[in-house]
């Protein structure tokens, strides 16, 4: 079945795509912010950060929930981070990008997967500047139990295995060169081992642009908390990496392909 063979089916498919990322949105959110906290995501129901009453259903709606409380807790009153919707809608839309571009495919699941995992490990690393190594395990799980589906050569496994491989070793050759020139780390050991697993889903050639696309973003992100104020030290480099990541699993061939047709490879 394919959602396009109608624009009744593409459109209730985009429909459910869109509140199935909007909840996996909200439970990536809760438990990325367990995970910072060094709490057990998979155990105890939600809770209200400031009074820590436990939350029903009126108050776990995606997005509506937000709005019809006016940002505000139902117990406490206590003003509720418009981080929850935010997250909520923009992993909607990721959701729905991911079917648009892969259809109802194994393939597109496993991104799909992969895309979770992305975005969960960003909002760790943005609340905690560390990268949890269960992020990466899951997708490189992943990734393995979709094989048989992928449509890959052995040649082309071979390939993404020795990407992974080489891309994650040699930006932990750069990383420790850079920490001997300026005495101090430059990349944090969570941030080598998502390159490498990027390295496993894209590839080199995409794995090389999803290298540049991150350094650029984390540039503009790191301007973006020097304008808030939110500026310090430590820089998460995970939500780049991620973003990066992301657009060149969903729109990186027609880009790669043009880069390489302009060298006439």
């Amino acid at each position: 079945m394919t959602i396009f063979a109608s624009r009744g089916i593409l459109l209730y498919c985009c429909c459910v795509a869109a509140v199935l990322g909007a909840v996996l949105g909200s439970f990536l959110n809760c438990a990325a912010w367990r995970i910072a906290h060094e709490e057990p995501f998979w155990k105890g129901r939600s809770r209200c950060p400031a009074c820590g009453h436990t939350l029903g259903v009126p108050d776990l709606v995606p997005v509506l929930s937000w709005l019809l409380l006016r940002g505000k807790c139902r117990h406490c009153g206590e003003r509720i981070s418009p981080r929850y919707p935010i997250t909520e809608v923009f992993f909607a839309a990721v959701t729905v990008a991911c079917l648009l571009r892969f259809d109802l495919t194994v393939l597109g699941l496993r991104n799909w997967l992969f895309l979770c995992c992305l975005f969960c490990l960003s909002l760790v690393d943005l609340e905690s500047y560390i990268i949890p190594d269960g992020c990466l395990l899951i997708s490189a799980g992943v990734w393995l139990a979709a094989l048989p589906f992928a449509g890959l050569s052995g040649r082309e496994i071979v390939i993404h295995l020795l990407s992974a491989v080489g891309f994650g070793g040699g930006i932990l050759l750069v990383s420790l060169a850079m920490d001997a020139l300026l005495g101090r780390e430059s990349l944090g050991g969570g941030d080598i081992k998502l390159f490498a697993v990027v390295g496993l889903y894209l590839g080199p050639a995409a794995s090389l642009f999803a290298l540049v696309l991150a350094c650029v973003l984390g540039l503009l992100f790191q301007g973006l908390r020097k304008a808030l104020g939110t500026d310090n030290k430590l820089i998460p480099f995970g939500p780049a990496i991620a973003a990066a990541t992301a657009l060149m699993l969903l729109w990186g061939d027609g880009l790669v392909g043009w880069y390489l047709g302009l060298l006439g490879l």
